[in-house]
């Protein structure tokens, strides 16, 4: 199955990382790349993308599918990336699996000054302003499901998240103050966090 006929709650905000990409970004680092289909997307904008995960069987996906990326084993939080060595640094649906802060700031470190951090990442819903969420994405899942199917990933997969919509609020504002973090459709939110740039140099 091709990329484009890929849909899922995941997928369809490939296009909210893409649109954050900043101008003139070379290097690019998807976190939990998984078989790879945001890096490949990242590619097609970016002329240097890496993706890291730990999942074996993913990464074989992924290199077989080409499309230019590298791909590494390993876990963002221990394996020798280069900090502050990428323009963009990419993630979705992949920090639920780690400690939330100490994902956020490990993240962070690996993005170039100027550079920017995008995440879309999944929370649990324990309030009632929670609810009027979880109407509209069942009602969006359910046409959005009939009109377009529904793409199961193989990636290994964790629920319930840790971290509910409200607490992940207040950990993105602690650990990345100035972040633009955003509630979406289909249990997901999302931060663009821009490293400021080296200035006096």
């Amino acid at each position: 199955m091709s990329d484009d006929r890929r849909w899922n709650h995941n997928t369809h905000y490939h296009r909210l990382v893409l649109a954050a990409v900043p101008a003139g970004a070379r290097t690019a680092l998807d976190v939990g790349c998984g078989e790879g289909m945001l890096a490949r997307r990242l590619r097609q904008v970016v002329p240097d993308v890496t993706g890291i995960d730990l999942d074996a069987a993913g990464l074989d996906q992924a290199r077989r599918a080409g499309g230019g990326p590298a791909y590494v084993q390993g876990d963002v939080l221990t394996h020798p990336l280069p900090l502050g060595g990428f323009d963009v640094v990419a993630s979705v649906a992949t920090l639920h699996h780690l400690d939330a802060r100490e994902g956020l700031a490990r993240m962070a470190a690996l993005v170039a000054p100027g550079g920017r951090l995008v995440v879309v990442g999944v929370a649990r819903s324990d309030s009632p302003a929670d609810v009027p969420y979880e109407i509209g994405a069942v009602v969006a899942h359910a046409v959005a499901r009939r009109a377009r199917g529904y793409w199961e990933h193989p990636s290994p997969t964790v629920w319930p998240p840790h971290e509910s919509y409200a607490s992940m609020r207040r950990v993105v504002a602690e650990v990345l103050p100035g972040a633009r973090w955003r509630r979406h459709l289909y249990w997901r939110w999302s931060l663009v966090w821009t490293r400021p740039a080296v200035t006096g140099a």
